[in-house]
């Protein structure tokens, strides 16, 4: 067991070191532009599926709360938490647009829509993580800025993002170490630029 423990952190470590050589510079621009919206007033939305939803969850509330210090609370929601929203248009719609219709009704020109995702979206019915497509086309129509923490199995829905961070595998669970490597990183980032 302790061999399969070591190949496992040894992954962990293999994709980290490639997100470093790879997407600093992305990350930075992400940083950038959610400091310039919450400058401005304007909030995040954030959302995925399964473990992502856990990771919009977490997200949200280090922009509410507090990453390093005690400060005044940064306007993030995730768009994954709301029980009678997500099986009420799951059942009087489709679970394609649980997301969409959050955005249409809470979102706003100048926001930031944040989709993680470990795979892909297709923009199609019922369609796998088509709620994620639905909801950056929605975005787009809104002018609401679009950013994707995506991996090395998305391609579609690159075309509906304005901005992304890709992380370099194709490994599920490798992937969501990294998008909450990065969130945290952004987090811990635009409370320094805000608040310091």
């Amino acid at each position: 067991m302790k061999k399969k423990i070591e190949e496992i952190i040894q992954a962990n470590i293999d994709t980290t070191t490639k997100l470093l050589k790879s997407d600093l510079e992305k990350i930075e621009e992400t940083v950038s532009i959610i400091t310039k919206a919450l400058k401005n007033g304007n909030k995040l939305l954030i959302f995925g599926n399964g473990g992502s939803a856990a990771d919009a969850q977490h997200i949200a509330a280090e922009f509410i709360n507090k990453f390093r210090f005690d400060r005044d609370p940064l306007p993030a929601i995730a768009l994954t938490t709301d029980s009678s929203i997500l099986t009420c248009i799951s059942n009087d719609s489709s679970f394609s647009h649980i997301f969409e219709k959050q955005i249409k009704a809470l979102g706003n020109k100048g926001d930031i829509a944040l989709a993680i995702t470990t795979s892909d979206s297709i923009l199609e019915e019922n369609a796998h993580s088509s709620n994620i497509g639905f909801a950056l086309a929605a975005s787009r129509e809104k002018g609401i800025t679009t950013i994707g923490f995506v991996s090395e199995k998305s391609k579609t829905i690159l075309d509906y993002l304005d901005h992304y961070i890709k992380i370099p595998s194709s490994d599920t669970p490798r992937i969501q170490e990294a998008h909450i490597l990065v969130g945290h990183i952004i987090c811990e980032l635009v409370e320094q630029e805000i608040f310091h």
